[in-house]
């Protein structure tokens, strides 16, 4: 497999010890992508049949934030350490890895029969979803130089949000014709498809056949365990495939013996036959010194922690939950990480590689345009709900469409604008159109919703949003050096991942403080309607205009959020002359 002509052969050790992977192996990651961020967004539709399905009432729904936060603090508190595995031992590596481990959660998960073998599995699935990305973007910029990887990189940026748009539309069409678990059985012959295509378009020698017969029937006989299909567990015959040999040990039936058995020689032979491994074993001593083990840990509690404080809140009556206890664990956790890494031999965050000026110039873009993103994939339905679409779940879901669907188009314009003027440019015009629909929306009223106007400005605020991912991904990328990428695209992930988390808790605390505010200024119906306090129109009316004073709080604090973002692409988002594009 030949190399671009417009740069030196790849390195090795940023590459795997293999020649720098084709477009079939980007196009295939890609796609892993695409499949990934649309199950974050798939559950949002299944959520009431899991908790049905795992045993939980619909009357405890608050019982669901740890399937929602398992799978966001997977998706970031370990993000850093598959960064900088995607810079040591190579990108596919990490990109097969991540796919099977998205494979295993979606097992997990489709096969749950209780809510914590639920949350295990979607924690699996966000760690597996949470280390595409970072290895993806490293993969673009191994294979095309600075001058002509802004489009490459718009065209990963738009999959990725148009998981947004896909993922309750799939998760509606399989609810439609199945089960929920067949979402997550779905996402698992995914899973392991794109982990052979990904494997099989990066390497030079073909995998190891077996091995491969080890591995597909390790995971049927563990699939078949946990899924207990009616035809085969209720059958006279078939179903001693599922009764212990030992009673007091579950794990001895049949199928889970066949199941570790596998297992246990496709370690063996993956260790005898290092060429063509279907698991990369050898060298896993070695890798394990260059990793930061400590580091790696620091990095888990502290990204864990606030997280998980920001993700567990209860908005109504909190910014954090248990902030008393994981507040100063993040913030102690994060400074033992940083005095720790400035002495380690292998850190896992090479922190002088985030010096340049554009490298944290991007984190705080970052940053904040998941300030400003949260607020319009929230609040933008709620404020539907509350006036043209009331109750309507999917009238709701089809107003946000019209901002998602902009986006993956302004994500490829952005990376095609980028060859023709300077990346902070397009950033800063980006965000700062998201800023002034932002506005647009403050001025929003009951009947906003029915004109064309409404469609414009989400349009807008889409096209905005779009614009910034591709400058802001390529001078972080221009700025850094290849050996640093995976861990500098990582980075990129934790900042919005953070700032959408952290803008989702301020600014709905901050906007139903306005909210109590009004209503307790309105006064009560008995006041307002002496002779029919049950019929109060005034008092309806008041509090409806006081419903409509919160999201306009929420909208005007998105666009405070993008305006700085755009100040801050503008002012930080400098950046090398690279060949081909104006100068920063």
């Amino acid at each position: 497999m030949s190399t671009s002509p417009h740069r030196p052969p790849a390195d090795p050790a940023v590459t795997g010890r293999t020649p720098v992977p084709g477009t079939a192996a980007v196009a295939l990651a890609t796609l892993a992508v695409l499949v990934t961020a649309a199950d974050t967004y798939v559950v949002v539709l299944a959520l009431p049949d899991i908790l049905t399905g795992v045993g939980v009432g619909l009357d405890d729904l608050q019982r669901a934030t740890p399937i929602v936060g398992g799978f966001l603090l997977g998706y970031t508190a370990t993000l850093p350490l598959l960064g900088r595995l995607a810079d040591l031992r190579g990108r596919t590596p990490v990109l097969v890895g991540c796919l099977l481990l998205f494979a295993l959660g979606s097992l997990l998960t489709a096969s749950a029969d209780s809510l914590g073998l639920a949350v295990a599995g979607r924690g699996l699935q966000g760690i597996g979803a949470g280390g595409l990305v970072p290895a993806t973007l490293a993969l673009v910029a191994d294979r095309w130089p600075p001058e002509r990887r802004s489009v490459p990189l718009g065209v990963v940026g738009a999959v990725q949000e148009a998981g947004a748009v896909l993922g309750p539309l799939a998760g509606a069409a399989v609810l439609a014709v199945a089960d929920w678990r067949a979402i997550f059985w779905l996402n698992l012959l995914l899973g392991v498809g794109l982990a052979a295509g990904v494997a099989a378009a990066a390497r030079a020698r073909r995998p190891d056949a077996v091995g491969l017969v080890l591995a597909a029937l390790a995971t049927l006989a563990l699939g078949l365990h946990l899924a207990e299909p009616a035809a085969l567990a209720e059958d006279v015959t078939l179903g001693l495939l599922y009764v212990p040999l030992v009673e007091a040990w579950p794990w001895t039936s049949p199928l889970m013996l066949v199941a570790l058995l596998a297992t246990a020689g496709l370690v063996a032979r993956s260790l005898a036959h290092p060429a063509g491994a279907v698991l990369p074993l050898r060298g896993l001593g070695a890798l394990t010194r260059e990793v930061d083990v400590l580091g790696s840990a620091l990095a888990v509690v502290a990204l864990g922690s606030l997280v998980w404080a920001f993700a567990a809140a209860d908005p109504a009556r909190q910014v954090v939950a248990h902030g008393w206890l994981l507040l100063p664990l993040a913030a102690v956790a994060a400074l033992l990480f940083v005095l720790h890494e400035r002495r380690a031999a292998n850190p896992v965050l090479p922190l002088d590689a985030l010096r340049p000026v554009g490298a944290w110039g991007a984190m705080l873009v970052n940053l904040l345009v998941g300030v400003a993103l949260v607020a319009a994939l929230v609040d933008i339905p709620l404020y539907a709900r509350a006036t043209t679409t009331p109750g309507d779940q999917l009238g709701a879901a089809l107003v946000l469409l019209r901002l998602l669907i902009a986006v993956p188009v302004g994500a490829v314009a952005g990376g095609w604008l980028c060859r023709v003027v300077a990346p902070r440019v397009v950033a800063a015009a980006g965000m700062a159109l998201a800023a002034v629909a932002f506005v647009a929306m403050t001025t929003w009223d009951e009947r906003a919703l029915d004109g064309w106007p409404s469609t414009v400005v989400l349009l807008a605020a889409g096209l905005g949003f779009g614009l910034a991912i591709a400058p802001v991904n390529a001078v972080l990328l221009a700025v850094t050096r290849a050996e640093v990428h995976g861990s500098a695209g990582a980075l990129a992930v934790v900042a919005r991942t953070v700032g959408m988390l952290a803008g989702l808790s301020l600014l709905t605390a901050v906007a139903l403080r306005r909210f109590t505010a009004e209503v307790a200024a309105i006064g009560t119906p008995m006041e307002l309607c002496p002779g029919t306090p049950a019929d109060c129109a005034a008092y309806d009316a008041a509090t409806e205009a006081a419903l409509l004073t919160q999201l306009h709080t929420v909208f005007a604090g998105a666009a405070i959020a993008a305006g700085l973002a755009a100040l801050a692409a503008l002012v930080l988002l400098r950046s090398a002359p690279l060949r081909g594009s104006a100068r920063t």
